[in-house]
């Protein structure tokens, strides 16, 4: 067998050790119960390495090995560990060199299991084994079980065998290459190499007659790298290994698998996992480290006293994803159950936790929007419900308040109607004398003049109260001219009930952002139901007083009678729908009237005077204007 050399990082690895742990923590009896006292001392184990440290396969399984064992007896175990380094001194003679050496080394320390890693291990100790460690049993590994008939490894000896099968990995290059026409088969000069070609030949009989086959053997390193550099594009190529070239120079075989796959023109395939990060796109292999988790039970079973029995450690598929996408091979392909390394991990694969809670909140936040976007959407349409309610409402009392204030407003455009026909007689008959005066005839028509704008003003007032909207007209407008305005209408309907009207103005402009027809109709209402308060009251007390100012950064207005005031328990019900005081009433106006200046952003507020009557004051908010450079 060879030892290639890789580091098994692989997901595969991951949930074989989880499994060993599982079995060492559940199904493993306690330290005490497999390690029964051996003269009063701790359980021997000697692993013997067939090459140098450098070789990492080996490495990887002898501490797969020694962690397994320190895990399962809780540290109650003395273990040895030795490095034959057959591989740079394969002469006999330094075989029987080591065997002494170690004969002596061991004299009072004997192991009472020794385990061989590769078929080299296997035939030095079973040589030395009545030298270095009598009576002990011996666990081989590393090799098929072919390998232990032609070393004639003797009946109790238990091994765990491993057969690194080269067609299965050819098989597998044959799946990811289906249109090459090419194999070459690579190996070294050592015995080893030349052993491992022997049996190639002899696995590839049938396969390799597919293919133009060409084997590439008993070259230096440089002709490798030469010849793998110039192979027609459509090759497989299969790397065995090299643990010398034809010079002799010695080699770990991954490094020369590195300097190899650095230049090839064509995929390369090797049936050891320790090729993995130095160019192989992949194979069939028994991992090293789930061989090393195999021995380690069966020396378990051998210091417990348990029988044993050869097995069979487990092959899989290996790949390097890297190499994949480097030579334009389909993960597809790969056989099933293949152990993909360096495989980048999707997002979903990577963070999938991460992803997950993100997911979860994106979507409880979509639905959150969601929610309100629809709510938003209710919201606006019964705010647009409202809003023509509020507009139907307030043309109706609008209606109600013309209608009300009609007579007097009759009466007030009758007095202009009337001095514009007696001036007009007057003209008439200042014109039929022979010399008519001129300067009285214009005066006269002066006079005509201002009444007919007065007449028109009244009725510019009353189209605009009577003018039904279908929505809003915002505006921005200064309080004192709505209230003066509101004034001038009810003034002769004041005249009509005897009530004095009397109205104080801010000095400043108060501007506000409403609709104008709206406010003046809130002040119509005010006075309305002022005037209707000091019904019963004499008519030298009946005083309807209209204040405007600023307070707390809003435009503010009074509306102050001398009436009978409002009845305390009734103060905070009179702006509620339908709720009245007189016998007459709707209980609307008032409502209307707050539903316009909320509207507005504005508040109503009402109150009664310690010396009698009531105020009703509207607080809206002020235009915020810039200031103008100075």
């Amino acid at each position: 067998m060879c030892w290639g050399e890789a580091r098994v990082r692989t997901q595969y690895t991951r949930l074989w050790l989880a499994t060993i742990l599982f079995v060492a923590f559940n199904c493993f009896p306690a330290a005490s119960e497999i390690l029964p006292p051996v003269a009063g001392r701790a359980p021997r184990i000697l692993i013997v390495y067939p090459y140098d440290e450098r070789i990492v396969a080996t490495t990887v399984a002898g501490e797969a090995l020694r962690s397994r064992l320190i895990e399962a007896t809780n540290s109650r175990i003395d273990l040895f560990s030795e490095f034959l380094d057959l591989s740079r001194f394969p002469e006999t003679e330094h075989a029987k060199r080591m065997g002494e050496y170690l004969a002596r080394k061991y004299e009072a320390r004997r192991p009472d299991v020794v385990v061989a890693l590769g078929k080299e291990a296997a035939i030095f100790i079973t040589a030395n084994r009545d030298a270095i460690a009598p009576g002990a049993k011996i666990v081989a590994a590393g090799f098929g079980s072919s390998t232990a008939e032609k070393i004639g490894l003797p009946q109790e000896v238990i091994g765990a065998f491993s057969t690194f099968d080269i067609l299965k990995t050819a098989e597998m290059a044959r799946r990811l290459q289906p249109d090459a026409r090419h194999l070459y088969i690579i190996g070294g000069s050592a015995d080893f190499d030349r052993g491992w070609l022997a049996s190639a030949r002899a696995a590839l009989g049938e396969f390799a007659a597919r293919y133009d086959t060409t084997y590439l053997e008993d070259l230096t390193i440089d002709e490798f790298v030469d010849r793998s550099a110039h192979v027609p594009r459509d090759s497989i190529i299969l790397m065995l290994t090299i643990f010398k070239d034809r010079t002799g120079r010695n080699f770990i075989p991954r490094e020369a698998v590195r300097q190899i796959a650095a230049t090839a023109s064509a995929p390369i395939y090797g049936p050891y996992q320790t090729y993995v990060d130095y160019g192989v796109v992949g194979g069939n292999t028994v991992t090293f480290d789930s061989l090393g988790q195999t021995v380690a039970d069966l020396v378990l079973n051998a210091i417990a006293g348990r029988p044993g029995q050869d097995v069979d450690a487990p092959q899989t598929y290996f790949a390097d994803a890297r190499q994949l996408q480097r030579w334009g091979l389909s993960l597809q392909n790969l056989p099933a159950g293949t152990i993909i390394m360096h495989q980048k991990m999707s997002l979903w694969q990577e963070h999938w936790l991460v992803v997950t809670a993100t997911f979860g909140v994106v979507t409880m936040q979509a639905t959150v929007i969601a929610i309100l976007l629809l709510e938003r959407r209710r919201r606006r349409a019964a705010e647009s419900r409202a809003r023509i309610h509020l507009l139907e409402a307030v043309h109706l009392n609008q209606s109600a308040t013309a209608g009300a204030l009609s007579s007097s407003i009759a009466h007030e455009l009758n007095q202009p109607l009337s001095a514009i026909r007696n001036n007009a007689e007057a003209a008439s008959e200042l014109l039929r004398g022979r010399s008519p005066d001129l300067q009285l005839i214009q005066q006269i028509l002066v006079d005509i003049q201002e009444d007919d704008k007065r007449a028109s003003d009244i009725i510019g007032r009353m189209r605009g109260l009577l003018k039904k909207r279908s929505d809003i007209d915002w505006q921005e407008f200064d309080l004192n001219d709505v209230t003066w305005s509101a004034i001038q209408i009810i003034h002769g309907e004041a005249e009509r009930r005897g009530v004095t009207l009397k109205a104080t103005e801010a000095a400043d402009k108060l501007m506000v952002r409403a609709d104008k027809v709206h406010v003046q109709q809130v002040v119509l209402n005010l006075a309305a139901n002022a005037m209707d308060a000091m019904s019963e009251v004499a008519r030298v007390r009946k005083t309807l007083t209209f204040i405007t100012g600023v307070s707390n950064d809003r435009a503010a207005l009074c509306v102050a009678d001398t009436g009978t005031g409002i009845p305390e328990d009734c103060l905070p019900s009179i702006f509620e729908p339908f709720y009245t005081t007189k016998q007459a009433g709707t209980g609307l106006g008032l409502s209307i009237a707050r539903a316009i200046v909320e509207t507005y952003g504005g508040a109503i507020s009402a109150y009664n005077l310690p010396e009698g009557g009531a105020i009703f004051r509207i607080d809206l908010p002020l235009v915020k204007r810039q200031e103008e450079p100075e």
